[in-house]
């Protein structure tokens, strides 16, 4: 099988052999350990948990560990990339610094109402907010979405899908204290509104998430605080 890499600015072309069960992966390791030891790229858990070794495989954002070859390989040739919207460190690894700000910048950090001396907070599982913050929790931020969001890669200060999600689990958290300064956050020009509902970081998500759907109830609680004079 011919494999062509995206190394900076060229493309080199190495020839892998087929296996049973052969993930993208394991075709990258193989270049990596056999053919070429000083391509990088990253990996930890290979059993798809971290989400750390998402690359650009045929030109779509996966996680190379949960890929299958014989899904994705076309007359015996893939293309393998660094993950897109992402400053390359080298290779295939993505400076994931940016990503991770956005997180800050979209206030995805937890602020309870209660301190140590108090109650633990008991939310039921049933209670509407708890249902939908648990639609969007299990994100691991790998990125996928990110890559596959076109709003990132024409305006590079939005936000991006991972970094709204964020926000709309901690919105609809109601241990959380911090929901106002949160909708501040990201009703910018580079927030929840610059989305153009494309639904790609749905479609690729590796989790099955939606971050379309967050967004959307991001901007409608937004609405609802302009409306009552509270942003």
């Amino acid at each position: 099988m011919k494999v062509f890499v995206k190394r900076g600015d060229s493309v080199q072309e190495f020839e892998v052999p087929r296996q049973p069960s052969q993930t993208v992966l394991d075709v990258v390791t193989y270049i990596q350990r056999t053919l070429d030891p000083t391509l990088a790229y990253r990996y930890s858990c290979r059993v798809g948990m971290c989400g750390s070794c998402a690359m650009m495989v045929n030109g779509v954002p996966r996680w190379t560990c949960r890929t299958h070859v014989d899904k994705v390989a076309r007359n015996e040739r893939m293309e393998i990339g660094p993950l897109r919207n992402l400053p390359v460190i080298r290779d295939l690894v993505t400076d994931m610094r940016g990503f991770f700000d956005k997180w800050a910048r979209a206030k995805g950090e937890f602020h309870g109402r209660q301190t140590r001396q108090d109650e633990v907070v008991r939310v039921s599982p049933q209670s509407e907010n708890r249902k939908l913050a648990d639609a969007g929790i299990e994100c691991i931020g790998c990125a996928v979405c990110y890559a596959a969001c076109d709003v990132v890669k024409w305006n590079p200060d939005y936000l991006g899908p991972a970094a709204l999600n964020r926000a709309w689990t901690l919105v609809k958290d109601v241990r959380d204290r911090s929901t106002l300064e949160r909708l501040r956050a990201v009703s910018g020009d580079a927030g929840c509104h610059a989305c153009h509902s494309h639904v790609s970081c749905t479609e690729r998500c590796p989790k099955h998430l939606s971050p379309t759907a967050a967004i959307a109830g991001l901007k409608r609680e937004v609405a609802k605080a302009v409306l009552l004079g509270e942003l």
